[in-house]
């Protein structure tokens, strides 16, 4: 079947073969995703949430105290399965609904999409949202908060950087009641151990952290899965792109080995822009890094995967366009990640005259764009981007912005008007 990127129908199998139930689920069910049969997401501090999106609201176990296995039928994770099953709405999926209702292709669109294939979970599953089979078929194990970057809207759980800004911020208490490194599981290999059994069922592997171009762990499991043949898992990756080898094992050369590897590259702006934004980064490695990989392995999968906040909201165009005219990306080859949480960072805290600006200049560049987007990922992007910032007003949220950020500027030693300017706009 062609790759469609902006259609939500599942790409193993065909609707038309399925009953309407099922077929209902996957392709016009505006709560049901496929995650919860299929997979569980652990973060650095041991948290266990339905995926990655659902961290907004409370975990629905921790594997510091348990397994996976064991918060694989929590009350919690039923509910959430029992309530997809009915067409109920869950407090967990709030950022994929909000991206749903702007435009935006959600993380359960494309999960329904990836791993829709196995719908028939559902006639196992019993009327409490019980099911017996556990198989981890999709992979995000956050091992660790390691970390080299301390981005301005990330924090300690994600970046063991931000440990002393942190305890700065939070005072003596936070810092005696917490460590530099965390990792999740009861001990440093748990996740590893317990993760194992299911590279028999393991389809698709989704890297983040930390950093997981710095974490022994990701390339134990691609010499694990090297080992046993299995190069037709696909690799997904959200890396700030700044390393690209650890002690001497490039990426690059494990990358080649593998059939489908695609590369989301956490860049949100370029020079002394990314320098702010994501402390720690050098923009002249970053740059390098990326001419080295397309000279290694030029035919893995590569785009730029970039958070969208109120720091870089008009500079993302220039970044965007810079990049395809230097032959670093195609025009297509760019995500627009908008930032939901923090709320005092997002697009639409912007007053109505700075967002008259934004509008305009993403309606220029969505000009430049279209007839260069294939894909159109990257044009659905900027103009969900514009929905998405006029839906809703948060404008009574820029003092908190402005307040967290001259915070974070004395401990760092920054100026953020110095960096972006255009912020005087909401002076």
């Amino acid at each position: 079947m062609t790759y469609n990127y902006n259609s939500a129908d599942p790409i193993k199998i065909r609707l038309q073969d399925l009953d309407e139930k099922k077929s209902f689920l996957l392709s016009q069910s505006k709560t049901f995703c496929m995650l919860p049969w299929i997979h569980l997401h652990a973060a650095p501090n041991g948290d266990v949430y339905p995926c990655c999106h659902s961290m907004n609201i409370s975990p629905v176990g921790s594997v510091k105290t348990n397994t996976l296995e064991q918060i694989w039928n929590s009350d919690a994770q039923r509910r959430i399965r029992k309530n997809m099953l009915e067409e109920k709405p869950s407090a967990e999926c709030r950022r994929c609904y909000e991206q749903d209702s702007t435009g935006f292709f959600s993380g359960r669109k494309s999960a329904n999409k990836h791993f829709g294939h196995y719908i028939d979970k559902i006639d196992a599953t019993d009327s409490s949202g019980h099911l017996d089979e556990f198989a981890m078929t999709y992979w995000d194990i956050r091992f660790s908060n390691l970390c080299n970057l301390r981005c301005r809207s990330c924090g300690h759980v994600f970046s063991s950087q931000w440990y002393q800004d942190q305890a700065r911020l939070a005072g003596p208490e936070w810092k005696e009641q917490n460590t530099v490194l965390n990792y999740a599981g009861r001990t440093e290999t748990d996740m590893w151990e317990q993760l194992e059994p299911h590279l028999e069922y393991v389809e698709q592997i989704y890297f983040a952290g930390g950093e997981p171009l710095l974490m022994q762990e990701h390339y134990n499991i691609l010499e694990e899965l090297l080992r046993r043949g299995k190069t037709d898992v696909r690799l997904i990756y959200n890396t700030n792109f700044t390393h690209t080898d650890l002690r001497g094992q490039s990426v690059f050369e494990y990358w080649k080995q593998f059939k489908s590897v695609a590369v989301g590259a956490s860049l949100d702006a370029q020079g002394d822009r990314a320098e702010y934004i994501r402390k720690g980064t050098d923009w002249a490695v970053v740059e390098q890094n990326r001419k080295d990989m397309l000279a290694i392995c030029p035919n893995v999968d590569f785009y730029i995967s970039a958070t969208l906040s109120i720091f870089n909201a008009m500079h993302l165009p220039t970044f965007h366009k810079d990049w395809v005219e230097k032959n670093l990306i195609g025009a297509q080859d760019f995500n627009v990640n908008i930032l939901q949480d923090p709320r005092h960072y997002r697009i639409d805290i912007a007053p109505k005259e700075y967002k008259d600006q934004i509008v305009k200049l993403y309606q220029q560049h969505l000009e430049w764009l279209r007839p260069q987007d294939k894909l159109t990922r990257a044009t659905v992007g900027f103009e969900s981007a514009i929905n998405f910032m006029l839906a809703t007003d948060n404008t009574h949220l820029i003092d908190t912005f402005w307040r967290k950020t001259h915070e974070l500027d004395a401990i760092r030693q920054e100026r953020v008007l110095d960096i972006i300017p255009e912020l005087r706009a909401l002076l």
